[in-house]
């Protein structure tokens, strides 16, 4: 028996024991959600929801895969070790939508032209991966969440029915960083969480298929998406309805954001380093707390390489700037005596940031663009502290 046969049959006992029959498939409605961003980071880029409605009963309910447990033990680490486990939810419409207009977020509803037999296959395929054994998933931001799990659901049910008409996107090729760019712009302390956690991997092109991991670009492939091959061709929405609909809301920077604060930091470091310069002091006090920061950064990057899951925090060049090694810096530039390999690191922390530079040059990695100032930082504090910690008497700095 092939794989075909047995999922065809299987199916058909799902439908069996769940009492469904092809009068029945008639009187189902089944459509995509897709949600608008919220303004919290996980619910940023937006989301995909299946909905089926049984316009005989008026049972009404929402296929949901991305659902998690803010309470599950270990949370955090569990996440950002790339070992969080989503699941299948299902809640009725009318809940589903409360919760979305209560945040003012927009929801846009399109109806699938699906035959009965593709709902009724559809149905028993939710239904079944519902089941307390089934429901959960390992997710994965880019590869496996809410929208693409439901993209390879279809998929599965129409097989090579669905045809998705790539070729009829914008030809505009976008990397998997400038896709979320798109979304969190306007947050840039988020977007530049993001950037210092994921590595080179997001600055490939995605594909028309990959982009469809944020539900925007989802939607817009079930739009040219065609069924083919059980009669006569017709897309696969057969029509689409605004369920609710808000106004975006007004987006700005805000004050604080990494870009105007690292420029004046940057300010001020040019201008200790000048009077340090005419005043023959070295300043290491702000030294000590800019390289200690950028050394726990890097022990949490060095983290999220080594420890994590995630394919897409490994090959991570913020290293080079925020490197791990920058905390023995500390005792260095404390000590009364100059330690034989302080000036040599100096030199080596030097290397590093101008290697990021030739990096991002090269497009090898695209940095945060708030990150300019601290690199120039780096390199003006680096030469500095070079050519004149062992001129300076460093009780004296």
């Amino acid at each position: 028996m092939n794989k075909k046969t047995f999922i065809h049959l299987f199916f058909g006992f799902v439908l069996m024991v769940i009492g469904l029959t092809d009068s029945f498939a008639q009187q189902y409605r089944v459509s995509l959600l897709t949600c608008d961003p919220g303004e919290e980071i996980y619910s940023s880029f937006g989301h995909s929801a299946i909905r089926v409605l049984d316009q005989e009963t008026g049972r009404d309910r929402v296929y949901n895969y991305g659902t998690f447990d803010f309470g599950a033990p270990n949370f955090v680490l569990n996440f950002a070790g790339g070992r969080l486990d989503y699941f299948l939810s299902v809640s009725t419409f009318d809940r589903f939508i409360a919760e979305y207009n209560y945040f003012h977020r927009s929801v846009r509803e399109q109806e699938l032209d699906l035959n009965q037999e593709q709902k009724l296959a559809l149905i028993a395929f939710l239904e079944t991966n519902y089941l307390p054994e089934n429901r959960n998933y390992r997710y994965d931001f880019f590869f496996d969440n809410c929208a693409t799990r439901i993209r390879d659901v279809m998929e599965e049910i129409l097989g090579n029915q669905l045809v998705w008409h790539d070729e009829e996107q914008e030809a505009v090729d976008k990397s998997f960083r400038q896709l979320i760019d798109e979304k969190v712009f306007y947050m840039p302390w988020s977007d530049l969480g993001i950037d210092l956690a994921l590595g080179s991997r997001l600055d490939r092109d995605a594909t028309p298929r990959e982009e469809q991991f944020l539900p925007e670009y989802m939607e817009e492939a079930f739009a040219r998406a065609m069924i083919e091959g059980d009669g006569p061709t017709r897309p696969l929405v057969k029509n689409e309805r605004v369920i609710l609909d808000f106004q975006p809301a007004n987006e700005s920077l805000g004050v604080i954001n990494p870009y105007l604060l690292f420029w004046i930091l940057a300010i001020v470091f040019t201008a200790i380093t000048f009077i340090g310069f005419r005043k023959k002091k070295l300043y290491i006090g702000f030294d000590l707390v800019f390289f200690g920061i950028l050394g726990i950064i890097g022990l949490v990057m060095t983290a999220l390489w080594l420890g994590s899951d995630i394919p897409s925090t490994k090959w991570n060049w913020n290293i080079l700037w925020a490197f791990p090694g920058h905390l023995i810096l500390i005792p260095g530039l404390l000590s009364k005596t100059l330690k034989p390999w302080l000036r040599p690191y100096l030199l080596f922390a030097l290397i590093l940031a101008d290697a990021a530079v030739v990096f991002w040059i090269l497009g090898w990695q695209s940095f945060h663009p708030s990150l300019i100032p601290l690199l120039l930082v780096i390199i003006l504090r680096t030469n500095y502290l070079y050519y004149n910690v062992a001129r300076y008497k460093l009780g004296a700095a």
